[in-house]
C-alpha cells in the first residue's frame, strides 16, 4: 500500500486530499513516491491521512542525539509507528509514541524486534493515549494524582487548586510518554525498567495477551502475591484497587513535591506552573525521584488508610 515502508525513507507531507485524490505536489517532498489513483477505503484512507503527521513527529523525535542524524533510523521510526497505527485503528496515531517507540528503535538493531517490543509496551500503555469528545485516557491516573497530592500535601493541593489547576492537566505528558521530557534518555528508561518491574502482576501481564481477562483482576491466587512487583504486592496487600495503581503518578508527586516552595511561591496561575515544571526538562535523577516517590506512597497509604 505504501512503497516506502522499509525502504529507509519516510514521509513528511500529505500524500492524499482529505477526499482520498492524490496530491500531486506532494511527490517531491516525500522522497519521489505519488499516490497514482484515489483512495476510496475509508480505512485505508485514515491511515494515509496521518502518514506525515507521523513524519513530522519523527523529524522532532529526540533530535539532539547522534543517532537520528542518519535518515534511516528515522524511517525505521516511521515504519514501526505507521504499522502499528495500521494495525491498530481505535487508538491509531497520537503524538507521543514517537516518544515511547524511539528507545526500542535505538536499543534493538532488528526492525521486528523493535516493532513488538514497542507493540507490546502500548498494550500496557495505549489506553493512555485513547482520547473521545468527554475523556482523555489519563484522565483516571490525573484524579489519583489529585487525590495524592490532596492527601499528602494539602498546602500546595489548595494553591493549584485556586489557580484553576486542580485537575492536574499540567501533568498529561509527563503520564501519557512517562517522563521522556523530564529525564534523560538513560535516566528514562532506568525509570521504565524499574516502573515496570516493582508494578509486575501476573495476571495484569496475562490481561495484555488475553483481554477477556481483564475483569479478572480480583480473583487472586495467594501463591501469585510472592511473584508480584515489590509496589505492586505492597499494594494489594493493602486492598486498594489494582486497576487504578500506577507508580508513574507517585513519581508525578515527587517532582511535585520537588518544586514545592518555587510552585507555592513564584506560581501566580498555570502557565507558571508549566514554566515552573518545564524547568525541570532532563534534569531529574530517575533514582531519587523513585525513592521519594515510594515515600510518598506510604505515606499516601499511612494517611488514606486512618482516613
Amino acid at each position: 500500500m505504501v512503497p516506502l515502508i522499509g525502504s529507509g525513507k519516510f514521509v513528511t507531507m500529505a500524500v492524499v486530499a482529505e477526499d482520498g485524490q492524490p496530491l500531486e505536489e506532494s511527490s517531491v517532498e516525500n522522497q519521489g513516491w505519488l499516490v497514482k489513483t484515489a483512495i476510496t477505503d475509508k480505512r485505508l484512507l485514515q491511515w494515509m491521512l496521518v502518514l506525515s503527521q507521523i513524519g513530522l513527529d519523527v523529524v522532532r523525535t529526540d533530535r539532539y542525539l547522534s543517532f537520528y542524524e542518519n535518515e534511516s533510523n528515522q524511517a525505521r521510526l516511521w515504519d514501526i509507528l505507521s504499522i502499528y497505527t495500521w494495525l491498530n485503528p481505535d487508538i491509531g496515531y497520537v503524538q507521543g509514541m514517537n516518544d515511547i517507540c524511539s528507545p526500542m528503535i535505538i536499543l534493538l538493531e532488528d526492525e521486528a524486534d523493535a516493532f513488538w517490543c514497542f507493540e507490546r509496551a502500548m498494550r500496557r500503555l495505549r489506553e493512555n493515549f485513547r482520547t473521545t469528545a468527554t475523556s482523555m485516557g489519563v484522565q483516571t491516573q490525573l484524579g489519583m494524582l489529585s487525590q495524592v497530592i490532596k492527601t499528602v500535601d494539602p498546602r500546595l493541593h489548595q494553591h493549584l487548586e485556586d489557580l484553576d489547576g486542580g485537575e492536574y492537566l499540567f501533568a498529561i505528558r509527563m503520564l501519557m510518554v512517562l517522563f521522556r521530557r523530564e529525564f534523560s534518555f538513560l535516566d528514562a528508561l532506568y525509570l521504565w525498567e524499574l516502573m515496570w518491574a516493582m508494578e509486575y502482576n501476573p495476571n495484569l501481564f496475562a490481561s495484555y495477551e488475553k483481554p477477556e481477562n481483564r475483569n479478572n483482576f480480583s480473583q487472586q491466587d495467594p501463591r501469585l502475591l510472592k511473584k508480584y512487583g515489590k509496589f505492586e504486592r505492597k499494594y494489594v496487600k493493602s486492598g486498594h484497587n489494582e486497576q487504578h495503581n500506577t507508580l508513574a503518578v507517585f513519581v508525578v508527586a515527587s517532582v511535585l513535591e520537588t518544586k514545592n516552595k518555587r510552585l507555592l511561591k513564584e506560581a501566580k496561575g498555570l502557565d507558571d506552573v508549566v514554566q515552573i515544571l518545564g524547568d525541570i526538562a532532563g534534569n531529574l535523577d530517575a533514582r531519587k525521584a523513585c525513592k521519594e516517590a515510594l515515600k510518598i506512597h506510604e505515606k499516601f497509604l499511612k494517611k488514606a488508610n486512618r482516613q
